[in-house]
């Protein structure tokens, strides 16, 4: 892909530590035609955030996000759609730093995001501080950025619905990636506990070929679908107040036994020290 070529390359000449950063601030809205017109007369950030997932693949093709609400929360998250493990971090950086950016601009003033980051801190974060905040979370199970659920609807200056709906009407979105697909295809069979062999059915390829698809994007049909799950638990645990054996039920697992020793091989901790882990992040 020319778009993951490039900063490949912008990464290895420039060698600077806020070079994700300041590219992030440059993103959003961005120069995409009626997408950038939208997103610069967006009335709120509800509405800005679901033309950014709406467009995913011409506005953040290389990271997928996603919207949850919960416990007065909303959690904007990312998973891969085409991005090499190399440069994960480095995208990762710069599309949250593109959203707030953008949201400080168009809202006219600095949103109280908190960041979490699944990699361990890095050795330039004052980067991150400078660029996102104190707010910043590292070792966590996912890169997301969440803020408490008013901001969603609070207006911003430049809002027009007549722009936006004009903007929007006749785009088309572009073919998402696979990693996107299948994402969102095993978020909603999960509690079917989604097989090789049938998702791969479903998307019309044989199982030895969607291996071979994975294969090209550094990952495999189980680690897809343990993201899928650690995510789902979080999201059960943190918004439903979910407990170990209603998560299981959740997910298809036979007890909670079994799902406590899943959980821990998919992310190293136990599903008590994860709930640890949350509470210390909202206290």
């Amino acid at each position: 892909m020319e778009y993951l070529q490039l900063l490949n390359n912008l990464q290895n000449s420039l060698a600077a530590n806020d070079t994700s950063f300041m590219l992030g601030q440059q993103l959003l809205p961005g120069h995409y035609g009626d997408l950038s017109h939208g997103l610069l007369h967006a009335c709120n950030l509800r509405q800005a955030l679901q033309i950014l997932i709406d467009s995913q693949a011409r506005l953040s093709p290389l990271l997928a996000p996603h919207l949850l609400e919960h416990k007065g929360q909303v959690t904007l998250h990312w998973t891969e759609s085409y991005v090499t493990p190399r440069l994960r971090g480095f995208v990762v950086e710069m599309m949250m730093t593109a959203v707030t950016s953008m949201c400080r601009w168009l809202s006219g003033q600095k949103l109280p995001w908190r960041y979490s980051f699944n990699r361990t801190p890095p050795a330039y974060q004052e980067q991150y501080f400078v660029h996102l905040g104190q707010e910043l979370h590292f070792n966590q199970q996912m890169d997301a950025m969440s803020l408490p659920v008013e901001y969603l609807t609070q207006p911003w200056p430049r809002g027009s619905d007549i722009a936006v709906s004009a903007a929007v009407a006749h785009q088309q979105q572009p073919f998402m990636s696979l990693l996107a697909r299948l994402y969102d295809y095993l978020l909603r069979h999960i509690r079917s506990s989604p097989t090789l062999e049938q998702t791969s059915a479903d998307f019309g390829v044989s199982p030895a070929t969607f291996k071979r698809y994975l294969a090209s994007h550094h990952t495999n049909f189980q680690a897809e679908l343990d993201q899928v799950r650690v995510h789902v638990t979080l999201q059960l645990m943190q918004g439903h107040d979910y407990n170990n054996d209603q998560v299981a039920a959740y997910l298809g697992f036979h007890d909670a036994n079994n799902f406590r020793r899943s959980f821990k091989r998919w992310t190293g901790l136990t599903p008590s020290m994860l709930r640890m882990q949350v509470s210390g992040q909202e206290s």
